[in-house]
């Protein structure tokens, strides 16, 4: 049997463990990408680490979630990244130069290349060849200080293309069909790879839609070929020589399969509030939008932006409507300016946003309550925007686009008109690294530079190990699908605290119970119920960093997402699975879960035994639940140790 491109990029950076799905492999990471709202976490845990310089071939910290200044919390944090990318000798990306997973495909993104980044969408880098993974950032530090990134080996999950699509239907469309089939957690334990001979008609961004959300399915990751087409899209950003074939070997092997005839999709919308919720466009059509938004680093694209202003061109969009419009790169924007598509988008009503992340994660832009906002963004959960009662869908450009010209959600086909044809730029507004970038420093100079430590940058807590009996009320329980922007959002109130883990953890569950925080304070150390796929979303390690530091000591859950299970390892959580599903919704709060000989009991099995001890006046009721922890015996090694910090600490101690 041949080989996938996983496979190949997956042998060829295995340092630890085989390729047998589901266990444990550790991989040799080429590059990292760090983002500010994750990012000044990683470089104080370098900071705690001693580490005096990045041991990776490349990396590079982006500012593009907290752009908006409206006091000194963001741009201390500016400042005090910037500081932190001499010291350690990391690519500084200011603000105003874009989106990072768009701007990385850009100017560094290198096909047969690993990158692992603290953002979930990391995966887009997929596109053109590489192995990209999103995880939290507390491992990200960890493959910067040279150590390899562990994870479960996946199962491959080939999809094939086939076809051409339609007037109207784009990248979008397709990675809402899979979601239509296979539901938000229909990824998971996989890594995603596109292969067929429609490949050969989608542009690297096409690919980089359907690579980045593949998150949304919850996959590991996804992978595409290298092929003329990346060469393509490498040589017009003056970087042909990045390029390097690599396509599946003849009758390469995939765990699982699934086909898209591309000819046979239609435009499709996930409805409010999940990715997966998704439904054909003219079946919902007609309701009254408030929004309609383009851009994002899911709808990234030059031509996502060159089909929106030829469809508004000479016309005004709804009166109704706030036609939202946010470049993703400042090449992107240079390359509309040029070619004259941002006039189009301005003269139709376009309210033009400054290159970044903005309104995907609640940072401006947020729709009224209670009213439809159409987004080409890659993720509707509730609350997301900005709005607590939002309703969000997520949409194509072509769809977005047709439904602010009508004031309705309007099906494209529709529309009275030819569609438009768009050619990519054979030559990207190209700039060189060094214009917009700041390049790292000879380590004699970055010894000498200081971290520049605003007022609301806070020391890490210090967190300790887990104890032989562990005694937890249950002080919360939840559903299925809980994201991570549920656990802790995002948003202006929010992540400007996401260097003072204090005063962001006073908004630790604030979307489902704002009672929380305190609760937890009188309470101590506790623990959580919830159901499947819980932690889904966003890579933020301060959805476990906030909780644990409020007592949190175990997660017993149907099933975890995978950054989020992994997060709550590095902080010291106990995350645990049920035995048996119906034993969830049996348990509850005020109820106590009791592990006695917990220590001994997740090394020498993987089974653990749980008493819950419930009491009402005087009647004790005691029964067992059984659960398992899955942990590999490094992953047992850290969460005894209180922690991924405390373990790595242990480990520099003995040698």
């Amino acid at each position: 049997m041949g080989k996938s491109v996983a496979v190949q990029l997956i042998e060829a950076h295995l340092l630890e463990g085989t390729l047998e799905p589901g266990t444990e492999i550790g991989l040799r990471i080429d590059q990292t990408l760090t983002q500010d709202a994750t990012g000044t976490l990683v470089m104080l845990e370098l900071e705690a680490m001693g580490l005096e310089r990045v041991r990776t071939e490349l990396s590079v910290q982006y500012v593009d979630h907290n752009i908006i200044q409206a006091d000194y919390k963001n741009p201390d944090d500016h400042l005090f990244l910037r500081s932190a990318c001499q010291r350690f000798g990391i690519w500084f990306s200011p603000p105003g130069n874009g989106v990072s997973h768009p701007v990385h495909q850009e100017r560094f993104g290198k096909p047969g290349k690993t990158l692992l980044g603290a953002d979930s969408h990391t995966c887009a880098a997929g596109a053109i060849g590489m192995l990209a993974i999103g995880t939290g950032g507390l491992e990200v530090a960890m493959a910067m200080a040279g150590e390899p990134y562990h994870v479960n080996m996946p199962e491959i999950w080939g999809v094939e293309l086939t076809g051409r699509l339609p007037d109207w239907v784009s990248a979008k469309d397709i990675i809402l069909e899979l979601l239509r089939r296979h539901g938000v957690a229909g990824g998971l334990g996989r890594i995603i790879e596109y292969r067929g001979s429609a490949l050969a008609s989608l542009s690297a961004m096409d690919r980089h839609v359907l690579a980045n959300m593949g998150a949304e399915l919850g996959a590991t990751t996804t992978v595409f070929p290298s092929d003329a087409e990346t060469r393509r899209f490498l040589t017009a950003q003056g970087r042909e020589a990045d390029w390097q074939r690599l396509v599946p070997e003849p009758d390469a092997h995939y765990d699982h399969h699934d086909h898209i005839e591309l000819s046979e999709l239609e435009p499709l919308i996930a409805m409010p509030s999940s990715p997966g919720n998704v439904r054909a466009v003219q079946d919902v059509a007609g309701e009254e939008i408030y929004q309609a938004y383009i851009g994002s680093s899911a709808n990234p694209g030059y031509r996502d932006f060159a089909v929106a202003a030829s469809m508004v061109a000479g016309k005004h969009v709804h009166d109704q409507v706030s036609f939202d419009v946010n470049p993703a790169s400042r090449q992107v924007l240079m390359d509309l300016i040029r070619d004259e598509h941002l006039a189009a988008l301005v003269g139709a009503g376009a309210r033009l946003h400054q290159v970044g992340c903005n309104g995907c994660i609640g940072m401006g832009q947020a729709p009224a309550t209670g009213k439809l906002s159409l987004r080409t963004v890659p993720r509707n959960f509730p609350g997301r925007s900005g709005t607590e009662d939002d309703r969000v869908c997520l949409v194509s450009p072509e769809t977005a686009v047709a439904s602010a010209l009508a004031g309705v959600i309007t099906d494209p086909r529709t529309m009275d008109m030819p569609y438009p044809s768009i050619e990519q730029p054979a030559r990207a507004s190209v700039r060189v690294a060094q214009v917009d970038f700041v390049a790292p420093v000879p380590l004699e100079q970055a010894r000498g530079v200081e971290l520049r430590k605003g007022p609301n940058i806070k020391s890490l807590p210090a967190l300790g190990p887990l104890p032989d009996q562990l005694v937890l009320p249950i002080l919360l329980e939840v559903g299925d699908d809980i994201s991570t922007d549920e656990i802790l959002p995002a948003g202006v109130n929010v992540l400007p605290l996401r260097s003072n883990i204090p005063a962001i953890s006073e908004f630790t569950f604030a979307a489902i119970d704002k009672t929380y925080p305190q609760r937890a304070r009188d309470t101590g150390d506790h623990a959580i119920i919830a159901g499947r796929n819980y932690g889904q979303g966003s890579s933020r390690e301060h959805a476990a960093l906030a909780p644990r530091t409020l007592g949190l000591r175990a997660v017993l859950c149907v099933s975890f997402a995978r950054i989020h299970r992994q997060n709550l390892i590095n902080m010291g959580v106990l995350p645990l699975e049920f035995m048996h599903v119906a034993d969830f919704g049996h348990l509850s709060n005020g109820a106590r879960l009791v592990i006695d000989n917990v220590r001994e009991q997740i090394v020498n099995s993987e089974v653990v035994e749980v008493r819950e001890v419930t009491e009402r006046g005087i009647v004790r009721t005691i029964r067992t639940v059984r659960a398992r922890h899955l942990l590999s015996p490094r992953q047992v090694q850290v969460v005894l140790a209180g922690g991924l910090i405390q373990w790595m600490r242990a480990q520099l101690l003995a040698t």
